[in-house]
């Protein structure tokens, strides 16, 4: 079967959609679970978690992060026993604490491990930057947030708790912002994790910026670039700054600062897809680089090493599209994932997936015993 990938060309005028982001899909409060009848309580520890990766980072982020631990609930009865760990990434424009009240831990973990799933560790890393949001990806204006992920964090918790140290007794699961962590991380990792879910992922495809068929109008360059918009950008010095810029804007100043970092472009350290009102085809192509959907087949024999891989999308998030995308072209290889698209939003059921289907797959999928094979 042939298989045909388009990149979709936008105004920059449509800057919300450049970053693949849209009010809509900010993360939000959701639905909540129906608390499980004689569910027992998990522990929660909140730390910091020192990033080695985010050293020197030119944004000034922080390199000591919060994390959250959560226990199960034989874990401090159980002296001798070892659990399996499942690390879930939050999306953009929120910190590690606002996803618990999203998912709505511990209560949607607790709750499936009333349900039947296996006791297993569950972490929560916080990587919210300057800008909202580190996109999960290695810059050294944001810091090296791929590498936090899978060995700074990873490195501690096995170090710090009674976890099985094998990458197939470790998960890796992300919504949104973090559903493209998990897709872009674990393509690359498979050493350090063994099973992968990837919720609503946003920033999957590849795009070009620009129309050259558009009309420039007064407040447009020659190529389709909102003049307004960029001198908004362009006068971001500081953090406070960064802070009163819309949603859309500052999602682009974090995408850039992700995947177009500058070390001589201060004070932000980043380069934007368009200057005086003309697209920069050079940082275009090094947003189309970061794209899964565009380098998922360098990783094809990274992804074959996983025990099981997960997706799912709401039947009304414009997301869904790439997410069929993701699935064909696993498909195509030969490659086995469980794939739903349910009824809901971008973040409407997050919850209920995260008790009644993310749990319970790393419950079937990961292993639960001192050698794995």
């Amino acid at each position: 079967m042939m298989r045909l990938r388009f990149l979709c060309t936008l105004p920059i005028l449509a800057l919300l959609a450049l970053a693949n982001v849209r009010p809509s899909m900010a993360q939000v409060q959701t639905e909540v679970p129906t608390v499980v009848p004689g569910a027992k309580s998990v522990t929660v520890e909140h730390i910091k978690i020192h990033g080695k990766s985010l050293e020197g980072n030119l944004e000034g982020d922080a390199v000591d992060r919060d994390v959250i631990v959560f226990l199960p609930p034989g874990y401090a009865t159980a002296k001798h026993r070892r659990y399996p760990v499942v690390y879930a990434l939050h999306g953009y424009s929120i910190g590690v604490e606002q996803w618990t009240h999203e998912i709505h831990v511990p209560q949607t973990i607790e709750g499936a491990f009333a349900q039947g799933s296996r006791e297993l560790i569950v972490v929560l890393p916080d990587s919210k930057t300057v800008h909202n949001g580190s996109m999960y990806s290695s810059s050294v204006t944001t810091g090296d947030f791929e590498r936090f992920i899978s060995h700074d964090v990873v490195d501690y918790i096995d170090a710090h708790y009674r976890t099985l140290p094998n990458r197939l007794s470790r998960g890796l699961v992300g919504h949104s912002m973090g559903g493209y962590g998990a897709s872009r991380i674990g393509m690359k990792h498979p050493d350090v994790f063994g099973a992968l879910y990837i919720m609503s992922p946003c920033c999957m495809s590849a795009r070009q910026f620009g129309d050259p068929n558009r009309t420039p109008g007064s407040s447009n360059g020659p190529n389709g670039a909102n003049i307004d918009s960029e001198k908004a950008l362009e006068s971001v010095k500081t953090p406070e700054d960064s802070a009163k810029l819309p949603f859309g804007l500052r999602a682009m100043l974090a995408s850039a600062a992700a995947w177009s970092p500058d070390p001589k472009n201060p004070p932000l350290y980043l380069d934007l897809p368009f200057k005086d009102g003309v697209v920069q085809p050079d940082i275009v192509a090094e947003w189309a680089a970061n794209a899964p959907l565009a380098f998922i087949d360098q990783y094809i024999d990274n992804l074959r090493e996983y025990q099981a891989i997960g997706i799912d999308v709401g039947d009304q998030d414009g997301l869904r599209f790439d997410m069929i995308k993701l699935h064909n072209i696993l498909d195509e290889y030969g490659i086995a994932s469980s794939f739903e698209i349910y009824h809901g939003t971008h973040t409407s059921a997050v919850a209920d997936r995260f008790q009644n289907h993310v749990i319970p797959f790393f419950s079937k999928n990961l292993c639960f015993q001192s050698k794995c094979q």
